[in-house]
């Protein structure tokens, strides 16, 4: 099938030379959001908010770093023989939300120790936050057009896809190809992990549940959607590593939950507890 469509500009605005791009605004977007719905949680715990500024400081740096490490390390191939600045050039292209992820936790980790905080408490009330950022973060990738899926069939148009606004069909065209919106479908299973998290902590759940029902929730969508993307990033040829860290995450997060079940380590609940 043959589509047509008039893409978006990337640039949101052009001050002199200086050329601020949407992609960036929505990235910005998604953290502040992020950072409002966990301060908001942190207040309702009674920690103090402004904790949470304190930790997306650091947080965001060494996320950034981390992603662009993780990125290079399985994209070796591409930079082994540029100029040895290549593996710096972010404003290229090039980051891994897994290896954010990473970088963001052990943040976290010290930055509750250096605190005298648990890292638990930390980190349930920042998962609706976390996975907000990623539903909003994603129409980023949308402005781009990239992080998208294969060529969409003529069947799977004529049974749903023809249903999407136009403004998002348009944008998945590219040289006359409609590719399947996978950055949509990982927003909207963000939007339903959100009201998950909602929903969950609500019902008084054990320390580090939240958090840890976060990661699986999104670890879930995450394999089955990095199936149909076609910017994946692979190990031995064939393996897609999102999907392996996706079902290593899962078993990490299940094992975890089970283990301070039975070892009473996930016992104390919030009960409305103030937090100090």
């Amino acid at each position: 099938m043959t589509f047509s469509g008039s893409a978006l500009d990337r640039v949101f605005l052009n001050i002199g030379p200086l050329t601020i791009y949407w992609y960036g605004v929505i990235i910005a977007i998604s953290i502040i959001s992020g950072l409002w719905l966990s301060m908001k949680e942190a207040d309702r715990l009674g920690l103090k908010k402004d904790l949470f500024v304190d930790l997306v400081i650091f947080a965001i740096p060494v996320a950034v770093i981390s992603a662009r490490i993780y990125y290079v390390i399985f994209e070796w191939d591409q930079y082994v023989d540029g100029p040895w600045w290549g593996v710096f050039a972010i404003w290229e292209g090039g980051i891994a939300i897994h290896g954010a992820l990473i970088g963001s936790v052990i943040t976290a980790v010290i930055f509750a120790r250096v605190k005298k905080i648990s890292f638990w408490k930390l980190a349930d009330i920042a998962a609706p936050g976390i996975i907000l950022g990623q539903a909003i973060g994603r129409w980023g990738n949308f402005m781009n057009q990239e992080a998208h899926g294969g060529p969409v069939s003529e069947a799977a148009y004529n049974h749903f896809l023809h249903y999407l606004p136009n403004f998002i069909s348009n944008q998945m065209v590219i040289e006359g190809v409609l590719y399947h919106p996978t950055f949509l479908y990982e927003s909207l299973w963000n939007i339903l992990g959100l009201a998950f998290l909602l929903i969950l902590r609500r019902y008084n759940p054990r320390r580090g549940e939240v958090f840890l029902s976060y990661a699986i929730w999104y670890s879930i969508g995450r394999f089955f959607i990095e199936g149909m993307r076609t910017d994946s990033l692979y190990i031995f040829g064939s393996l897609r590593i999102a999907q392996i860290i996706s079902i290593l995450i899962f078993i990490i997060g299940v094992v975890i939950i089970i283990h301070r079940r039975k070892s009473g380590q996930a016992n104390n609940k919030y009960n409305g507890e103030k937090i100090q």
